[in-house]
């Protein structure tokens, strides 16, 4: 049986057991508190380890390691294997270069892009897929009741040993060229290395982030353009910027060069890397040692934008070690940014440019030293068994003619057309002309169109028109509004048929639907001026030719002295000055020895004229992979040289050609 209890005695025992009760729940209480303040204390030590994580690897970024890794599939490699590992790789449709390409890693290192993924800053990326990481952007200063307005699409990227040395960036967008012009002012910037075009098939790849001529001012950013200088392969405008609304009132200014490269093609990569390589050494020797990172931005700020920098690199570190690191470097900055280095042929024309720098190293010279190193040439070169200058010929000879892009030239039907069979234009750039109607393979002529110092396709350079071609050149003349032409052989030389004449020696000449008129004939010391009226019957219309025939060549050999040449290439520059920069037609007979001879010096002297500067081994290079044996003969090669002499010894002579 239970005991009974009565009210009073349960009231009493709650009482007891209050307290304990409190206790209880009060203990139970805190320990829950404490519970969660450990929680909250673990979460806060996961995230700033991850934070810590993320410093660390953006300060741990490594530079470039000195010494080679010995467990790597792809190590470093020694600048005297570098041609036959080219060559090993770049066999059977560079089969071993999309291997090594295709095993980079994508990001080497986990990293978040969590401030370009914000809403507030979606519109600010170019490319959705293409986003800066936390730990590497640039962070811009924040403005003032502007959410997020510390935010561009850049990253901070290393040199070979030099950290933080570039940003690279996207090309501005419309709505972003103020936070573009914020970070340069920021950033120190000085030099702005551009590798696109404003526009690219018909698609938009970067706005055009400043004035064509005058000032304009983006944000708190004014710009103002001080001198723009137009080369064939680059542009270099200088602008002068200045913050507005200082409240300092001292408004400092200052100078920001950008040098743009123009011919990058809007598929794959340049040719050649020639014009990258000079390009290069202008932004090297222009970027002062106390100025902030050089900005690099192609459209997304990834592909040609890393291309440049790792040439860069590369470049110092074969300098440096003897020895090259491609795979490892761009491994290195894809933990910076992603994609750097965005196909396998950009991949691959990164290591063609550095063979071109192995194998021919820098050859400009500044016009002082040109005496001194002449005397190098005409000297016996070190392990050649003959003189520098016969060495450096030998290096352009043994630059391989690509038979395979004749395709057009070697048709049947074209054949009859080439005055000698081992010089016809390559496909890429031969020069076309209007197909006949009703008649197929109309569209050839024996020309090719050739670089010049400022622009492309400044030259046609031909052969002498054969009796049934000279239709076909007119058709060439007149359909690339040529204005004038040089030629440089006489029609006949040693008993041979060397040009079929081409105009009227009076009165009036019809080639298929073009008649030509002799207008003038004037001769000068070394050449003959014939001003030609040319008229498009079909067309009717009319335009004037000049011509200028050298007649300084002797039947063998070169010319005595280059006074003549120098002569006639500036009576032509001013007559393109007078009539418009259309093509210079430049002929002899086959269209490559003299023909190379004169677009060579033309173009080096007018570098010359321009920077003090001239490079006659990569002027003659660019000429052979535009067109087979341009400048023909050794003696061609050393006239080069000693015209350009001449030129800078009698320079006050030759005003006119300034």
């Amino acid at each position: 049986m239970f005991p009974f209890l009565s009210v009073s005695d349960v009231d009493n025992n709650q009482s007891d057991d209050m307290p304990i009760i409190a206790v209880m729940v009060a203990l139970s209480s805190l320990l829950v508190i404490i519970f969660i303040i450990i929680i909250l204390y673990m979460l806060r030590l996961v995230k700033c380890s991850r934070l810590h994580t993320a410093h660390l690897a953006r300060d741990l970024v490594p530079l470039l390691a000195r010494s080679p890794s010995t467990n790597r599939k792809y190590p470093p490699l020694p600048v005297d294997k570098l041609e036959e590992e080219m060559n090993r790789r770049m066999a059977d449709d560079n089969k071993l270069f999309r291997e090594e390409f295709n095993s980079l890693p994508v990001c080497p290192i986990q990293a978040s892009c969590d401030a370009a993924s914000k809403e507030e800053n979606k519109e600010k990326n170019r490319y959705v897929n293409i986003l800066p990481y936390d730990h590497s952007r640039v962070h811009l200063s924040s403005l003032e009741g502007v959410p997020d307005s510390d935010f561009v699409n850049a990253s901070f990227i290393n040199g070979y040993q030099e950290k933080n040395k570039f940003i690279a960036a996207q090309g501005p967008k419309e709505e972003t060229v103020n936070d573009f012009w914020r970070m340069i002012w920021e950033q120190n910037t000085v030099t702005i290395v551009m590798v696109t075009n404003l526009k690219e098939r018909k698609e938009c790849k970067c706005a055009q982030y400043w004035p064509d001529q005058g000032c304009w001012t983006y944000g708190n950013i004014r710009v103002s353009v001080e001198d723009t200088m137009v080369l064939v392969d680059y542009t270099i405008r200088k602008f002068c910027i200045q913050q507005v609304g200082d409240v300092s009132g001292k408004k400092p200014q200052r100078l920001v060069t950008q040098f743009h490269f123009t011919s990058w093609p809007d598929f794959g990569v340049p040719f050649t890397p020639i014009g990258m390589l000079k390009f290069l050494k202008k932004v090297k020797n222009y970027n002062p040692q106390y100025a902030g990172a050089i900005v690099v931005h192609c459209s997304a700020g990834v592909g040609r934008t890393g291309t440049f920098i790792v040439i860069d690199a590369m470049l110092d570190m074969m300098n440096t070690e003897r020895k090259v690191d491609v795979f490892g470097f761009v491994t290195r900055i894809r933990a910076q940014r992603c994609q750097m280095v965005q196909t396998d042929m950009q991949y691959v024309f990164i290591f063609q440019a550095l063979l071109e720098h192995y194998l021919y190293g820098d050859t400009e010279l500044e016009v002082t030293s040109l005496e001194s190193h002449l005397a190098k040439l005409y000297s016996p070169s070190p392990g050649a068994g003959c003189s520098g200058l016969e060495a450096e010929f030998k290096k352009l000879t043994s630059i391989k003619i690509q038979n395979d892009k004749m395709r057009t030239g070697n048709l049947p039907a074209n054949m009859k057309k080439n005055r000698v069979l081992q010089i016809i234009p390559y496909e890429f750039n031969r020069v076309i002309i209007p197909v006949k109607r009703g008649e197929e393979n109309t569209d050839y002529v024996n020309a090719s169109f050739i670089d010049g110092y400022r622009q492309k396709d400044s030259y046609m350079a031909s052969q002498g028109p054969l009796q049934h071609t000279i239709e076909d050149f007119w058709r060439m003349i007149w359909e690339w509004r040529s204005c004038s032409i040089v030629m440089l052989t006489e029609l006949e030389e040693r008993g041979q048929e060397k040009c079929a004449q081409y105009w009227p020696s009076d009165g009036v000449v019809v080639f298929g639907d073009i008649s030509i008129e002799i207008k003038r004939e004037e001769e000068s010391e070394s050449y003959t001026v014939r001003d030609l009226l040319v008229t498009n019957n079909r067309e009717n219309k009319a335009r004037a030719v000049r011509q200028f025939h050298f007649h300084g060549w002797p039947e063998v050999g070169i010319p005595t002295d280059g006074k003549g040449m120098i002569n006639i290439i500036a009576a032509v520059q001013k007559q393109q000055q007078q009539s418009g920069n259309h093509p210079i037609t430049v002929h002899c007979s086959a269209g490559a020895g003299r023909t190379g001879t004169f677009c060579a010096l033309s173009t080096v002297l007018e570098r010359v004229k321009a920077e003090g500067i001239l490079d006659v081994f990569q002027t003659v290079k660019s000429l052979r992979l535009q067109r087979p044996h341009m400048v023909q003969t050794l003696e061609q090669y050393e006239f080069c040289y000693k015209v350009v002499q001449e030129y800078i010894d009698a320079f006050s002579d030759y005003a006119n050609f300034k």
